[in-house]
């Protein structure tokens, strides 16, 4: 389980949005039924007024890669939630979670067919909602909100097709946001592993050290900027939209050009690899093949390393990310959706809210080969997650995060695939030397607002 901290660009997700959205969500047609999404459905899955039916039926419950790990966890989970409610069955689907993921949840979004219970995470959510494909749990079980940690609640609010704020997800676990790095790379480097930098730029400052010292034999990390925009300028306090969401705003704060002309000076430097200015690939391999010094931010990559080059995990430090301009850092839970399109919509948010009980997150995270924290107050208030001790990369990793849920908010900021991807293509320019930091930023800016306006 490597989740990314920022979904890679797909295009055509952004069209999902445009088009499906103007379907919605809609109490009734002139025939009597409803619809969300385009797709009929039972009058009590859309609209005002709390869910009811009986909790029974057969549904479809999907993960993305996790049976191979924890398969007896959920196995067992499902089979309680059926003895607990006679009548139902759970279909379990465990997604290989390849590059054709959202896509092919799009599609079968679009078909009427998505799974009733479905993993998301925040860019998915943002678009299925906005298209009308996922229950308001908000409005169907207004208790909902009870066990969960109100960051993570709020951070579970999305967008409906008119604009108003819909509770369409669950939040289900976080993780934090950690530096991870080969400690002997960096002492090479002149770099204390022990004094993690406290600034973005004092991290730039550090991938250059590292690429004079490796004299391109190894790297700092890779260069494509997809993994970094917007979670860097989070992280530095820049804000990357306006208020409403409608506008980029980015180009107005001058440390957003500061930010592009240190990308372009690393990748110069050599502190990326040349070739990885457009892979889609993430630090996971190279960092556990030793091609580069910083691992991914998700602090249960420490887990794929272990599991896939215990000769690197011997060297892997974990550090806290830095706090920059926020003063804090922020957790973007994972989230479970029940889909409005659900034939056994109670069954289904029946079963949403039992694998994101207190019971079953703490349970879960508990597990000693993750690297997860619950979203709920109570799960929260374990000892476990509380008293985190150790001083292998993995107890190191729980403490860190464990001391910054203390203070994090969920916030992040959500661009669509196609938004991202115009952003991203302009800093890409300017890494290469094509462009000045500056007409990039500005170029950039002017391509995510004809988005946004097209998005409406």
């Amino acid at each position: 389980m490597r989740a990314r901290r920022l979904t890679g660009s797909l295009a055509w997700l952004v069209v999902l949005t445009l088009t499906a959205a103007g379907c919605g969500l809609s109490g009734g047609s002139d025939d009597g039924g409803a619809t969300a999404g385009g797709c009929k459905v039972d009058k009590g899955n859309v609209g005002s007024g709390k869910l009811t039916g009986d909790v029974d039926g057969k549904i479809t419950f999907q993960t993305t890669n996790l049976k191979k790990d924890f398969g007896d966890f959920f196995n067992g989970v499902i089979k309680d939630f059926e003895k607990a409610n006679p009548g139902t069955s759970v279909k379990w689907i465990d997604d290989p979670g390849d590059s054709t993921f959202t896509q092919r949840t799009v599609a079968d979004a679009q078909g009427c067919t998505m799974p009733d219970v479905i993993n998301v995470d925040a860019p998915t959510a943002t678009a299925l909602t906005k298209a009308g494909y996922l229950l308001d749990v908000g409005v169907k079980d207004p208790d909902a909100a009870k066990p969960f940690v109100p960051a993570f609640w709020k951070s579970s609010t999305y967008k409906d097709a008119s604009g108003k704020a819909a509770h369409s997800v669950l939040p289900w676990y976080t993780g934090g946001v950690l530096l991870t790095y080969n400690t002997d790379m960096l002492k090479k480097a002149g770099i204390d592993p022990a004094k993690p930098p406290k600034t973005m730029f004092g991290l730039f400052a550090d991938y250059e050290k590292i690429a004079k010292s490796a004299k391109g034999k190894y790297y700092a990390t890779m260069a494509n900027p997809i993994w970094r925009i917007p979670a860097d300028w989070d992280q530095m306090d820049i804000k990357t939209l306006s208020a409403d969401g409608k506008s980029a705003v980015f180009a107005d704060d001058p440390r957003t050009a500061q930010w592009v002309a240190w990308m372009a000076r690393l990748y110069k430097e050599g502190a990326m690899p040349k070739d990885s200015l457009s892979s889609s690939n993430d630090p996971s391999t190279p960092y556990s093949q030793g091609q580069v010094a910083y691992g991914s931010t998700n602090p249960s990559f420490v887990r794929f390393v272990k599991q896939n080059s215990p000769s690197v995990y011997a060297k892997t430090g974990v550090g806290q990310q830095p706090f920059d301009a926020l003063g804090h850092t922020t957790a973007a839970p994972q989230y479970i959706s029940v889909a409005a399109t659900s034939k056994h919509a109670p069954t289904a948010l029946a079963f949403a809210k039992f694998l994101t009980n207190a019971e079953n997150q703490t349970a879960w995270c508990k597990d000693p080969n993750v690297v997860i924290f619950p979203t709920t107050t109570t799960s929260l208030d374990d000892p476990f997650f509380q008293n985190a001790t150790g001083s292998d990369p993995f107890s190191q990793a729980r403490k860190l995060v464990a001391e910054q849920l203390k203070t994090t908010t969920a916030y992040q900021t959500n661009l669509s695939p196609a938004v991202q991807k115009a952003i991203v293509s302009q800093v890409q320019l300017a890494m290469q030397g094509k462009k000045s930091p500056e007409q990039a930023v500005k170029d950039a800016q002017e391509k995510a607002d004809d988005l946004l306006k097209q998005a409406g």
